[in-house]
């Protein structure tokens, strides 16, 4: 990670959870923590609570949890990275960055990239209100029946005709010439002539996440080609990350229930105008798995839409393909198709917000549209049919799904019931990893209870004597527990800040549920209980020696003197 773990281990210490979160979900005291109606899921009852002391929230509903970097990353769609930069700017810091591989592309280019990106777009809005040539921008606005409040919100602008426009002011500034040209914004020819990449084209800034403008999209005002011109890959724009216009929708709905997929800026910008504001773009690519991801995390419902023709349906095939392993519980992913000829543009300007919305709500679930194509592949070979059918759902985690398409599948090949379709073709569903991954057994073990205490309670290691025998301990899951206590024994942490040490370690998820584990130990029983799993597992340890030694067929003697004193050791324990 590029960020130091020490500056991360300090913000999560300066921010308080109560407060943050409080600015966006309003919060009642309730006992000794917060509470409020779920802001991921919708809810009557307040099932929220957000704890002061471990600067951690929870959802009993829903199970949303975190320190105030998830919630960050939870509530505002934002990447980790991003999430800590938002943060840091709450506090007025800037976010270090450590040296060596994998770091993120220099900071300091990035800013300047990012404003010169901002500075153009204003350039080319200014051009939409100043150039001599705006009347024929504004006509086709108005043609194209764009009102002035739409073409605000997506900040739409104009690049005039011309080699020089952008260029033009930075005349006698070779640094900014330099980064516009890496910032995809200037062309550099053979001979190292410069000149605009945007001319006499409708403008169109593509915003990341966080609203900074990233790059563009130029739709041609005239017959030039090509018709779409975007900005190249650069150190600030990747577009198989991005999705045009999501920032944009995210301004307009907090929690949008649904979110329409389609391919053009000009689609976003005309479904909005009629009213359907929550569509975005694919800025003209197949749709990747990074941006399935935004859109899974953006609503629960991904609607995406394409031509009725050969391409749209095997471009919605390419989506398909694509969804079908990052859907989680949960997640609903359709697919409509419009008739041959029309887009979303065309098409909610000749039927209305009303038809077209209903035409959304009778798209195909993916269950339809995967077993309607795979039977025009495939006819009556159902043997084609079941191999292709099998190599696709094989690839599903969601195991509510998986099942699903079990069976639909036993129902194509007439067979009983998916566990038949199972048993005769050796399928083997996605099974959950269950909470006591890698040994940490039932509720009641002391080894359990001492994790989940020193999880919610790291001071209980501050400064705490080692503890040799743990290490030597031959007992699933005390690894962890030995890991735990070496990391709390030299720094004061908080829950929060020791579940952010191990964001990436293999036992995140049995740490974040231990730390909402309900333990019933009341608070001033905390330290005692404590202690009390620590004698027992010493205890465990001079069970397992004494087992060892008594084993031998012969003995040192060192051997027999420890071998006595384990047996001195025992009795008196066992009074």
């Amino acid at each position: 990670m590029a960020i130091p773990r020490d500056f991360i281990n300090e913000l999560i210490a300066r921010i308080d959870i109560v407060d943050l979160i409080d600015r966006k979900v309003p919060l009642k005291k309730a006992g000794k923590n917060h509470s409020a109606c779920c802001p991921f899921h919708s809810e009557k009852s307040p099932s929220f609570t957000v704890s002061r002391d471990k600067q951690f929230y929870h959802c009993f509903g829903c199970g949303a949890h975190g320190n105030a970097i998830d919630f960050v990353m939870e509530y505002d769609r934002l990447e980790f990275v991003d999430a800590i930069e938002e943060l840091a700017g709450q506090l007025g810091l800037a976010v270090p960055r450590e040296q060596g591989t994998g770091k993120r592309p220099d900071q300091g280019l990035s800013r300047d990239l990012y404003e010169l990106m901002e500075e153009a777009n204003l350039f080319y809005q200014s051009q939409l209100r100043q150039h001599p040539d705006k009347k024929k921008v504004v006509d086709y606005l108005a043609f194209r029946g764009l009102s002035d409040e739409v073409v605000e919100q997506f900040g739409i602008g104009f690049a005039p005709d011309g080699w020089d426009g952008l260029l033009g002011r930075y005349r006698q500034n070779q640094a900014a010439q330099d980064k516009l040209l890496t910032a995809g914004m200037l062309i550099a020819n053979d001979n190292g002539k410069r000149y605009d990449r945007f001319r006499d084209r409708l403008m169109f800034p593509i915003r990341d996440r966080r609203g900074r403008v990233v790059g563009f999209g130029g739709r041609v005002l005239g017959d030039g080609t090509p018709k779409y011109l975007n900005s190249p890959e650069t150190p600030i724009f990747h577009k198989g990350n991005e999705l045009y216009g999501l920032y944009e929708l995210k301004q307009k709905h907090r929690d949008p229930q649904h979110v329409l997929i389609v391919e053009g800026y000009m689609d976003v910008v005309a479904l909005a105008q009629f009213g359907v504001d929550y569509a975005v773009a694919s800025l003209g690519t197949s749709t990747t798995a990074e941006q399935f991801q935004l859109l899974v995390r953006s609503a629960k419902q991904v609607i995406c839409c394409y031509d009725g023709d050969q391409a749209g349906r095997d471009a919605a095939w390419r989506a398909l393909e694509t969804a079908l392993p990052l859907l989680k519980p949960g997640d609903q992913v359709k697919f409509m198709f419009l008739p041959q000829g029309e887009d979303p543009d065309t098409m909610v300007r000749k039927i209305g917000k009303e038809a077209f919305e209903a035409l959304m709500h009778n798209a195909l679930l993916l269950p339809e549209f995967l077993f309607d194509t795979l039977s025009n592949n495939h006819g009556s070979d159902k043997g084609a049919l079941a191999k292709q059918a099998i190599s696709l759902i094989e690839k599903v985690q969601d195991t509510v799904l998986q099942n699903l398409l079990l069976e639909n599948l036993a129902h194509k090949l007439g067979m009983n019931s998916s566990e038949d379709l199972k048993k005769k073709l050796g399928f083997a569903v996605n099974k959950a990893k269950p909470l006591n991954a890698k040994g940490l057994q039932g509720r009641g073990t002391p080894l359990r209870l001492a994790i989940a205490l020193l999880v919610q309670n790291p001071s209980l290691g501050f400064g705490l004597i080692e503890q040799p025998a743990l290490e030597r301990l031959q007992m699933p899951g005390i690894e962890l527990l030995a890991h735990l206590l070496e990391i709390t024994r030299e720094q004061s942490l908080n829950s929060a800040q020791l579940l952010e040490l191990h964001r990436e370690h293999e036992q995140k998820s049995t740490l974040t549920k231990l730390a909402q584990w309900d333990h019933q130990v009341a608070d001033e029983n905390v330290l005692p209980e404590f202690k009390q799993t620590l004698i027992w597992l010493n205890n465990q340890y001079i069970e397992q020696l004494y087992q060892e030694l008594s084993l031998k067929q012969t003995l040192t003697k060192d051997e027999k003197i420890q071998l006595t004193k384990l047996i001195a050791i025992m009795k008196g324990t066992s009074k």
